[in-house]
């Protein structure tokens, strides 16, 4: 079962004018992941689309969607898919890929069909591609790490880049995903912007009872979205994306969009965030 949901952009002063409910209307991406289902979020930033697919034991083809105008879904797209959940395969261009947690495989324009199996929980990230590159599956080790923070600022954690241009070209599709030290629970913190792209988090390995603060909005009119297990937010390029969380949690980043620089990004001083 295939279901969509669209997303248009929206501006910092129509946010800025918006309650909680609103707020989490359009920017909030919960139920992603429902067993024997694929659901997809499609938004208009950068054409950037997020989804959950769950075979459940079984399989599930993620094949035409008719938000994307195209026969197939990766006619004209790039993808991505991140297992969060136990070992699975993804099968597509004639190869079958086996995905253990944490293992992202990248799949490029003209790939075909895709077909979930087995009993992972799979991310799915895809963005508009012009061109097709080799299709790629990548273990933690093969991921770029950068190791940032420290446990005085609570923000101590590593960075794994899975699909930047040091470890896996792609047309525009930066993924990776952050973990955390014991005892850190701050992510992105000096908080910055970059409006030549946009970003997704997914927040997952949440307790049932931790939440994560998320904050967004521009650095001087901060807002912020309560997030659980296993749910996505949207952040415009004008947005700051930073948050803390009441415990542990691993967040998976992507973006797209005008380049695929990861270090493309204006920082924002700690005395302008309100």
């Amino acid at each position: 079962m295939l279901s969509v949901e669209t997303r248009h952009a929206i501006d910092p002063q129509a946010a800025e004018a918006m309650d909680t409910a609103a707020l989490r209307r359009n920017f909030h991406v919960g139920g992603l992941f429902t067993d024997g289902e694929i659901r997809l979020c499609y938004t208009h930033y950068d054409r950037m689309i997020v989804g959950g697919a769950v075979p459940a034991g079984g399989s599930l083809t993620l094949d035409h969607v008719k938000e994307c105008g195209t026969a197939s879904i990766l006619d004209r797209r790039e993808m991505a898919v991140v297992n969060i959940g136990d070992a699975g395969t993804v099968a597509a261009g004639g190869e079958t890929y086996t995905l253990e947690k944490g293992d992202v495989l990248y799949l490029p324009r003209g790939a075909g069909p895709v077909t979930f199996s087995g009993n992972g929980r799979f991310y799915i990230l895809s963005s508009p591609a012009h061109q097709a590159h080799p299709a790629r599956l990548l273990k933690i080790g093969d991921a770029n790490q950068l190791k940032l923070g420290s446990a005085e600022t609570s923000n101590e954690r590593t960075i794994y880049q899975f699909l930047v241009p040091e470890v896996v070209p792609t047309c525009q599709l930066v993924v990776g995903y952050t973990q955390f030290a014991p005892g850190s629970v701050w992510n992105t913190m000096p908080a910055h912007v970059h409006d030549r792209r946009m970003e997704a988090y997914l927040y997952f390995d949440l307790a049932p009872d931790a939440r994560v603060f998320h904050f967004m909005g521009r650095p001087e009119e901060t807002r912020h979205i309560v997030m659980k297990n296993e749910e996505a937010v949207l952040s415009p390029p004008w947005s700051i994306h930073c948050g803390a969380g009441t415990g542990a949690y691993t967040f998976i980043w992507a973006m797209a969009g005008d380049n695929a620089d990861y270090r493309d990004m204006d920082m924002v001083a700690m005395e302008d965030l309100k």
